[in-house]
């Protein structure tokens, strides 16, 4: 029986005023996994939002493939490729159906609510890409070092999440944030 690991490693910054920068690096079977997504569980404020957040259809294919966004927030999905693109999601999270659209245009949605959409283009079944709808404002999506940053957590014990395309369901675990930390979990 072949086993996949999944290893979140978690390290913790020293706390500036605002609060601490949780840093970690995401593997499955000991190699980084690019497009992970950790988020903590928590309620409060969000950072101040970033002035656009996009998802981009470029060379027929969705950019980024992974997306992580604080419930509310509404993402672009500008058509950058030379042919008509049709950006839809009927399963879990955020269903949508946004047409047809030529070159140029820009639709938006607002994911309203948590959970993951996952998106494809009725015309190209080639594309694909996920939307995960945080209801916290602690989360991050690992890069392709299977690294990622979550800045200005409040000191605390949290439960965390740790999500990845075709990995099946979410890891959860609890870690402290006061002072350094590294945990390690594994996916079964």
């Amino acid at each position: 029986m072949r086993r996949f690991g999944l290893f979140l490693v978690i390290g913790l910054a020293a706390a500036p005023a605002a609060g601490a920068e949780l840093s970690g690096t995401v593997r499955v079977s000991g190699e980084p996994a690019s497009h992970a997504v950790v988020w903590l569980e928590a309620s409060g404020p969000s950072p101040a939002p970033p002035p656009r957040v996009v998802l981009d259809q470029r060379n027929q294919a969705f950019v980024p493939f992974v997306l992580a966004v604080r419930v509310g927030t509404t993402v672009e999905f500008p058509n950058n490729d030379k042919v008509f693109h049709n950006v839809f999601s009927f399963r879990e999270g955020k269903k949508f159906d946004l047409g047809m659209y030529p070159t140029g245009a820009v639709k938006r949605i607002v994911f309203d609510r948590p959970g993951l959409a996952r998106l494809f283009c009725n015309i190209h079944p080639n594309m694909a890409a996920y939307v995960l709808a945080i209801d916290s404002p602690y989360f991050a999506v690992a890069n392709e070092k299977g690294a990622f940053t979550i800045q200005g957590v409040r000191p605390g014990t949290y439960t965390y999440h740790a999500w990845r395309p075709g990995g099946g369901r979410p890891l959860t675990g609890s870690v402290s944030v006061d002072e350094n930390h590294q945990i390690e979990i594994s996916w079964p």
